[in-house]
């Protein structure tokens, strides 16, 4: 049984230090000093330890990382730029398998173990980007492990012949079902959850759902989501991503709709994008909503800006709920680590006795320092196995 003792390590938000003993790629003990003998000892010398970075919401699938800059030009609007992201698909060579695992690396060089990411399926280009980021989650497999969710970028209901192509998506192993703006996109709120539900329900398997409508009309589509959940008992396995919507009603309605969530164990995830309302963390939270956070599509046709940093996202949510407190960066972290892990149903994941001993050491006093400075040398753990050391890759881990 391989062992590993790391000494006087700042874990999480805890203020003073520990030592951690590993033992066959577990976390077996926490305490204030360890004195046993291990096989491998490391001084961490007030390193903060977090948990292994999650991202709740991810296009890995169709990002540019690594290849020649793409000018955008594309106008502000959600129907051309899906349109651009075709056209471009259709006239440019693009290899969903290298570039998935290019910012899937990427991601893990900078401390994240777990993505759940949507990928892109049509009447054009099918299922490729599937199979292409399903190749990448058994290639990666131990090191970064990726959720899958099959999206109908570009809509289900206008384009016959979509929810066949998510079916196959499913059957060849997607963990869930995505959907689309059921109001606005799509045009038949009601035709678009039953279809959602009903692949789910074929496949055995849940549903996240992309909502970017604005004040009642996305509030509309979130009531007939729960409403659904309701009649199928799906609840815990229905997450909504985005859910502006959430934070652009008035007062009562908020709380009404953050106890809806509550009570149906619905999920959030959000990006914290810098144009849009968030929603409101602290409501939900009160509801006992799961929140997540993710970085969503990262330097691809619809925008230059991403880096797979989860700690820059972190910082990013205390910037857009205006957070400053070191007690209120507390969300912030909960966002990329448990609530991550809750929303994807990890067990064995976390800081405990028990865990598997996925985490990452960076430099700081505390950790809310290392949100707000992103400190760029990392070394990660997995499964008690070294594979980042001071952001370089260990043999053989790449």
């Amino acid at each position: 049984m391989a062992t590993l003792l790391l000494k006087q390590a700042q874990l999480g938000t805890a203020k003073h230090k520990s030592d951690v003993l590993v033992k066959d790629g577990s976390i077996a003990e926490i305490a204030s000093l360890i004195n046993v003998e291990a096989d491998t000892v490391l001084d961490a010398d007030g390193l903060v330890m977090l948990p292994g970075l999650i991202d709740g919401h991810a296009h890995i699938d169709k990002t540019l990382w690594g290849m020649e800059w793409y000018e955008n030009d594309v106008p502000r609007d959600l129907q051309a730029i899906v349109e651009n992201e075709r056209r471009f698909r259709a006239e440019t060579p693009f290899d969903s398998q290298q570039q998935s695992e290019r910012i899937a690396k990427e991601y893990l060089r900078l401390g994240t173990t777990h993505i759940r990411t949507h990928i892109d399926v049509d009447t054009e280009m099918g299922c490729r980007h599937v199979e292409g980021v399903l190749a990448t989650k058994k290639k990666l497999r131990g090191l970064v492990e990726i959720e899958t969710v099959c999206f109908p970028q570009s809509g289900m209901l206008g384009r016959p012949g979509t929810y066949d192509v998510m079916d196959q998506a499913m059957m060849m192993g997607c963990d869930l079902v995505g959907g689309i703006d059921p109001s606005s996109f799509e045009r038949d709120p009601v035709r678009h959850i039953d279809c959602l539900f009903e692949l789910a329900q074929k496949h055995g398997k849940g549903i996240d759902l992309h909502l970017h409508e604005a004040g009642e009309l996305g509030a509309f589509s979130v009531e007939l989501v729960a409403e659904r959940v309701q009649a199928t008992g799906m609840q815990g396995m229905v997450t909504i991503s985005h859910a502006f919507c959430l934070g652009e009603v008035d007062d009562g309605y908020q709380r009404k709709l953050a106890a809806l969530l509550g009570q149906n164990d619905i999920r959030i995830a959000t990006t914290a994008p810098s144009n849009r309302t968030v929603p409101p963390f602290e409501l939900l939270r009160e509801h006992g909503v799961i929140i997540s956070a993710g970085n969503d599509g990262i330097r691809d046709t619809w925008s230059p800006y991403g880096n797979a940093d989860l700690l820059q996202r972190a910082m990013f949510l205390g910037l857009k709920y205006r957070w400053r407190k070191d007690k209120e960066l507390e969300q912030a972290l909960y966002a990329i680590t448990e609530g991550g892990a809750q929303l994807m149903g990890l067990e064995n994941y976390g800081l405990r006795p028990g865990a598997d001993a996925d985490f990452v050491l960076v430099k700081g006093q505390n950790f809310v320092e290392a949100i707000v400075s992103q400190p760029a040398q990392r070394t990660v753990f997995r499964k008690g196995r070294c594979v980042v050391n001071n952001g370089e890759w260990v043999g053989g881990a790449q």
